[in-house]
């Protein structure tokens, strides 16, 4: 396994960690073990970081992966997996926290699961579809939006009331079914010459 590939299975490896991280202990549990007491208190900062290191090594793998020719078949299926496990993993939790209201995480998700089936389905008939522009910046959007919200609004509460956070997740969910139904209608005829054939 090349180095490009090692960084994907650490991002993938640190989801757990976020996980503990930023989950709340029953009190009783906090009261008995010093350590669910900090993880009760801290454990929001942790998760945190753990999220901004998970989804900085993103563009890192791609990039040792490109300038080291170190792109495979593996880090093709593991770096989209990484992103989507990351991303999901974060809005579920943040959802169950109340930070974000549902419907937010069932676009962001459902858009991954639909455009997931419409690759399995081109894969099926010999085509690759590969990731556009604009998914990447709706990927980057979501990881702003996600980490603002994580950070309860900072540092923008310092100049302003407003929800900055909430916006820039309005935003992260806009460009997530833009970019889904712009993947969608750009790769439609491709699989539609491909099912022909």
């Amino acid at each position: 396994m090349n180095l490009a590939n090692k960084i994907t299975v650490a991002r993938i490896c640190l989801i757990p960690l976020f996980i503990l991280s930023f989950s709340q202990y029953p009190q009783w549990l906090a009261d008995e073990s010093p350590f669910f007491s900090f993880m009760n208190q801290y454990g929001i900062n942790i998760a945190i970081v753990v999220f901004i290191v998970a989804s900085g090594t993103d563009k890192l793998d791609g990039y040792i992966a490109r300038k080291y020719n170190q792109i495979t078949n593996l880090g093709k299926l593991l770096d989209p997996l990484a992103d989507k496990l990351l991303i999901s993993v974060a809005l579920i939790m943040m959802v169950q926290s109340g930070m974000i209201p549902s419907w937010m995480a069932v676009i962001i998700i459902g858009r991954e699961f639909i455009i997931t089936s419409l690759r399995m389905i081109a894969s099926e008939q010999g085509i690759a579809l590969a990731a556009d522009h604009f998914g990447k910046i709706k990927m980057v959007m979501q990881v702003v939006a996600i980490a603002a919200i994580l950070l309860d609004n900072y540092p923008f509460d310092l100049l302003t009331s407003i929800k900055i956070d909430y916006f820039l997740m309005l935003i992260a969910v806009g460009l997530t079914v833009f970019s889904g139904f712009n993947y969608i209608i750009r790769n439609f005829k491709t699989l539609r010459l491909g099912s022909m054939k």
